[in-house]
């Protein structure tokens, strides 16, 4: 006797076998569209539709600093696709777009301001890198099915932007292009080394887009690694960037102070200073302390743009005492677009290893996960991974395209959602609006390059120590094993010597003679790895992990075995 047959039929395909496929099919997509059309027109002309029942005072009311009453009912969770009302869903994506504005502006402003480049193409590079995130984010959005139940993207509001990763290592890479010639600099007759203008440096670090297996990166990358990494790539960039910048600079006037950069930021400022002064001081410290008082008396919504928030009244101070240059906002365009400056892109060898070591997508789709209150383990999560794991090697060969430095998933909007009670995707789309917006309208960016370095300095610093505290997060998240403590120590004997002494290894193969192209290449690529903190920590931690074999504690073990025998015990009584 033979078993009956099944034909499989792909979801949404027709079967042509029964008579009635096509119409009733044909039924199937105009129920679906009038269903669709319903609920658009219900949204739109209906108060729920509207505004829904989130309690919107909570949003945008400050609580009161000691007030004795009981704390308000929180609004309700919004999932991934639920049903979202049009003011909730705009004002959550304005959210977001602000509460990413502040890290997607700055490697933009410290890659102009490391080449030396004019404030046109300065401020071009802060509205592609907007423009682009815009799109890109789009994609990481939407997780759109592929072939063989492959994605493309996560489905969460996994937005993207340029990894502080991406900017501490480019800022090793500019270094060597100085050293070796790549890029032409000055030399006084004090002895004093002032650069010249280099933006094919930029474009060389464009084009070294990269593709990373989601299974290679868990085995080799687990939170030991990535959060000693994350840690050290925050500590690295307060040193290099932030606090250099909070003293009036992190150009020239700090490292040689003659000619034009005999004061900060140039002798061509408004109002130029010598490095360190307590006016550049305390201009810093008002927008580090203003992000303070908005955490502890602000509302939720200004809670989650602390950061613009400190910005914002920086620059009025700074701008009322006279600080701020305009020049950058009169030249700039009031509209702007993709490809109106261009960079002749070319590999740089050394630059492509470095790049390569990318360690933060899988922590940041985990933490993204968690805050949408969707299952961090399982196929579905896997195949989240996967998808955004993907569109980050898709979106490093598209911001190449798009003249941005490579983009990947991006974790600075995870607070926002965690605080609104928001992780809709209707939210994520309207935050990708929103940044493509600042990015076009070309005055913004003229703006944002007219702040004083002083007050990016004082968000930056705090922005910065926001990575570095978002690394002990990931690390404390572990057993911290003898093994454990054994990598964490070796890798860090390494990073936080490279932080202190940051000069140790660069003339580490100044002895060898005459060295062909290639070797020449692969001795500097190995001086950028060595110099650079938390490349130098990762592949320490990466080895280690790989060499020293797991330990297995029994007591553990069988507790863990009771554990789980007493939950399954549980689950056949229920």
């Amino acid at each position: 006797m033979s078993s009956p047959s099944f034909q499989k039929t792909q979801p949404g395909s027709i079967d042509h076998s029964s008579p009635n496929a096509l119409e009733s099919q044909v039924a199937t997509d105009k129920s679906s569209l009038h269903k669709r059309i319903s609920s658009a027109k219900r949204k739109v002309t209906t108060k729920d539709g509207w505004f829904g029942d989130y309690d919107y005072a909570w949003l945008c009311i400050p609580p009161l600093p000691f007030g004795g009453k009981a704390p308000r009912r929180l609004p309700p969770f919004y999932s991934l696709d639920a049903d979202l009302p049009l003011v909730l869903a705009f004002s959550s994506g304005l959210q977001h777009a602000l509460a990413m504005l502040a890290g997607l502006i700055t490697p933009p402003i410290i890659f102009a301001s490391t080449l030396n480049l004019d404030s046109a193409t300065s401020a071009y590079m802060i509205s592609a890198s907007l423009i682009g995130c815009g799109i890109l984010s789009l994609v990481q959005i939407s997780r759109i099915p592929l072939l063989g139940g492959y994605y493309l993207g996560t489905g969460l509001i996994s937005v993207v932007g340029t990894s502080f990763a991406t900017l501490s290592t480019a800022n090793a890479i500019f270094d060597a292009m100085y050293r070796d010639g790549t890029c032409s600099s000055i030399v006084g007759s004090d002895g004093s080394v002032v650069r010249n203008a280099c933006p094919d440096a930029y474009g060389k670090v464009l084009d070294v887009p990269c593709l990373h297996p989601p299974r290679v990166l868990k085995r080799i990358f687990p939170p030991l690694v990535t959060g000693t990494v994350v840690l050290l790539i925050g500590a690295s960039l307060i040193g290099s960037s932030g606090v250099p910048n909070w003293g009036g600079g992190s150009n020239n006037c700090q490292t040689a102070p003659t000619g034009i950069f005999a004061l900060c930021p140039s002798t061509l400022a408004p109002r130029p200073l010598p490095w360190g002064s307590p006016e550049f001081i305390g201009l810093g410290f008002l927008s580090f302390i203003s992000i303070v008082l908005t955490e502890l008396f602000g509302s939720p919504f200004l809670k989650n743009i602390s950061i613009i928030v400190g910005l914002a009244v920086g620059c009025i101070v700074s701008g009322a005492a006279g600080y701020i240059d305009g020049s950058s906002i009169s030249s700039a365009p009031a509209i702007t677009f993709l490809w109106v400056h261009t960079f002749k892109i070319s590999v740089y060898p050394p630059a492509i290893l470095p790049i390569s070591l990318a360690m933060e997508a899988i922590g940041d789709i985990t933490a993204s996960a968690e805050c949408s209150r969707v299952d961090v383990r399982g196929i579905e999560f896997d195949s989240r991974v996967q998808g955004g794991v993907l569109s980050d090697g898709l979106g490093g060969f598209l911001s190449a395209l798009f003249t941005v430095t490579p983009l990947s998933i991006f974790a600075q909007n995870n607070g926002v959602i965690a605080m609104t009670r928001c992780a809709n995707r209707s939210a994520g789309r309207w935050c990708c609006a929103f940044l493509i917006l600042f990015g076009i309208l070309g005055k913004i960016s003229g703006v944002f390059l007219a702040i004083p370095n002083p007050v990016i300095g004082g968000v930056t610093t705090f922005l910065f120590a926001s990575v570095a505290v978002s690394g002990i997060r990931v690390l404390s998240l572990m057993e911290f094993t003898r093994r454990d403590r054994f990598v964490l120590a070796a890798a860090l004997s390494f990073g936080i010597g490279d932080l202190l002494v940051p000069k140790i290894f660069t003339e580490l193969f100044n002895g060898v003679n005459n060295p062909s192209t290639g070797l020449e290449g692969l001795l500097t690529s190995i001086t950028i790895i060595l110099s650079t903190p938390f490349l130098a920590a990762g592949i320490v931690a990466v080895i280690m992990n790989l060499v020293l074999p797991q330990e297995h504690d029994t007591q553990e073990e069988n507790s863990d075995d009771i554990e789980s025998s007493l939950d399954e015990q549980k689950e056949v009584a229920a």
